[in-house]
């Protein structure tokens, strides 16, 4: 009997390009979504059922070419293969839809409101998040959710939880980088923002200043009572 596998008919991450080729429009393109990356490196360090991709193809049809999103998210896939990572998603060998896909316009549209959008509810993407850090009057941060095969609008505000990934997303300005804007940013169920590495290091130096400083004092005062601190020890 003839055991017919049809995934084995289909080319393979390493056989399928790794880029299209188009250069994203601007830096935050790449930044935004590598913040969002980073976050989650911190906050979820020893979870191995994740992937956040950042500029990849997602690879849907052998015979199409990939779309890609600035930024998506996939739970319950490897985080890594081996140390030469991914070089594409592919739906047929991760089984696993993103959950999560993220754009960053620039002031070029490349379909972000109408072709692309269309295309990842008919993948089943579950959220769409658009920021458009040019806008005035609407809001930057849009936050979508496939309902019905349709994709709605969740409340506007900053941040809008996310059940099924248990964090929210927001906007705020910040520092990343050295850079000071309005970035995006993980959140807690309590609304408390994910520090940046940056952020974290300076907590923790501020802690530790704190404790030398309370040292200080309490060594001031073994003195003023005619005790000599080093002897304690």
């Amino acid at each position: 009997m003839l055991n017919y596998d049809p995934l084995a008919c289909l080319p393979s991450s390493e056989e399928l390009p790794d880029s299209d080729d188009t250069p994203v429009d601007n830096e935050l393109q790449d930044l935004i979504p590598g913040l969002l990356k980073t976050l989650l490196a911190m906050a979820w360090p020893e979870r191995m059922d994740w992937f956040f991709g950042v500029d990849m193809g997602i690879y849907y049809d052998p015979d199409l070419p990939p779309i890609v999103p600035d930024g998506f998210l996939s739970l319950g896939v490897e985080r890594f293969y081996d140390e030469n990572l991914r070089p594409s998603y592919v739906l047929w060998e991760e089984r696993k839809v993103p959950i999560l896909a993220l754009e960053v316009i620039s002031q070029n549209y490349r379909g972000e409101y109408s072709t692309k959008k269309a295309e990842y509810a008919k993948l089943g993407i579950l959220y769409y998040v658009v920021y458009n850090p040019f806008r005035r009057r609407k809001p930057r941060l849009e936050v979508y959710k496939l309902i019905n095969g349709d994709y709605t609008a969740l409340e506007d505000g900053s941040p809008v939880w996310l059940p099924e990934i248990g964090l929210g997303i927001g906007m705020e300005r910040g520092t990343y980088l050295g850079i000071p804007r309005e970035w995006l940013y993980w959140y807690d169920r309590q609304g408390q923002r994910l520090l940046t590495p940056e952020e974290q290091a300076k907590f923790a130096q501020q802690q530790a200043q704190e404790v030398q400083q309370r040292a200080e004092l309490l060594a001031q005062r073994l003195r003023s009572l005619g005790i000599d601190p080093d002897s304690l020890t």
